[in-house]
C-alpha cells in the first residue's frame, strides 16, 4: 500500500492496516528505525484496555479499596505537616 506524505510531513495510514492494527481516531503511534525500515507501532495505555473486561457485580470491593488508599495518603499528608 502507498501513502503520500504531504508537506507537513503528515501520512495518512491506509483504512486496512488501521483496521488490522485496530487503530482509531486519537490513539497514539510510535514511530521506530529498524535498519532502513520506519516501523509504526500503536501504543496502548492503561486507559485504552478501559472497558475490555466486563464487571461483574457493581464495584464494591474497588470502592472499598480506593477509599483506604485516599484515607491513608490523607493521614500520611497530616503526619508530614505536623
Amino acid at each position: 500500500m502507498l501513502s503520500t506524505v504531504t508537506a507537513k510531513g503528515q501520512v495518512t495510514i491506509p483504512k486496512a492496516m488501521r483496521d488490522i492494527m485496530n487503530i482509531q481516531a486519537n490513539d497514539r503511534v510510535s514511530f521506530s528505525r529498524e535498519g532502513d525500515r520506519i516501523v509504526l507501532q500503536p501504543v496502548k495505555t492503561l486507559k485504552s484496555f478501559r472497558g475490555a473486561v466486563k464487571a461483574a457485580g457493581s464495584a464494591g470491593p474497588f470502592s472499598a479499596e480506593r477509599a483506604r488508599a485516599k484515607n491513608a495518603v490523607a493521614e500520611r499528608a497530616r503526619e508530614e505537616s505536623e
